[in-house]
């Protein structure tokens, strides 16, 4: 069945398709890049919302943000985070050929340092679209930062969030595991946003902020 998923709904074209091959052959390369079908989900739902300013935590090789980055409304740009320049200077090569290298800043460092700047320099609100791939165990963190620099009626989309199916086994007790877990149910009970956790992928939680006087549903 996933095969004619991906048959029938990927449009990878040929930039996209050599960065992921490069991709799978670094170690841990194919656990850790998007799949096709994701990467064209967050384009989507970038366009949908028609959003300017996407924040990006984790960027790894590029790929989403190379989807991500042709998705952007006209004069957008792309704010990627990224603890090491090794795995994004792969994507740099890719970004440039598609013509959206002026699109994308890349922000190099401690993630949560990098949003608090953004936080004190544009102010909350100022992001679109938000967009959390990185290290499990700080996901709450940069949830609370990407909520705060996000508009309201603006998207959050988590990913990994079923994390290989281990959050449904009561075995698995890996540091990890348990912080997604532990990220799922309170994203569960936060009466600020709207969520659906998606089981495309590695899991797939949208989450949207809610307006400060919309009526509950």
């Amino acid at each position: 069945m996933s095969e004619y998923v991906h048959e029938m709904s990927a449009r990878e074209d040929e930039i996209l398709r050599s960065l992921r091959e490069e991709t799978a052959a670094l170690p841990a390369g194919r656990a850790m890049q998007v799949m096709a079908e994701e990467g064209q989900l967050l384009a989507l739902l970038a366009r949908l919302t028609c959003a300017r300013t996407v924040l990006e935590v984790g960027t790894f090789t590029g790929y989403s943000t190379l989807c991500l980055a042709r998705a952007v409304a006209p004069g957008g740009r792309v704010i990627t985070c990224d603890i090491t320049e090794r795995w994004p200077s792969f994507g740099v090569p890719y970004w440039r050929r598609a013509g959206v290298l002026d699109r994308i800043d890349l922000r190099v460092g401690d993630a949560s340092d990098t949003l608090a700047m953004l936080l004190l320099d544009e102010g909350p609100g100022s992001v679109d679209f938000v967009f959390i791939d990185a290290d499990k165990t700080n996901y709450p963190k940069y949830y609370e930062a990407g909520l705060a620099l996000l508009k309201d009626n603006g998207l959050i989309v988590v990913d990994n969030t079923l994390f290989f199916g281990k959050v449904a086994d009561p075995a698995a007790q890996d540091a990890d595991t348990d912080a997604i877990r532990r990220f799922n149910t309170f994203l569960r009970e936060d009466p600020r946003v709207d969520i659906s956790l998606l089981p495309m992928a590695d899991g797939i939680t949208l989450v949207r902020k809610k307006c400060p006087a919309e009526p509950p549903c």
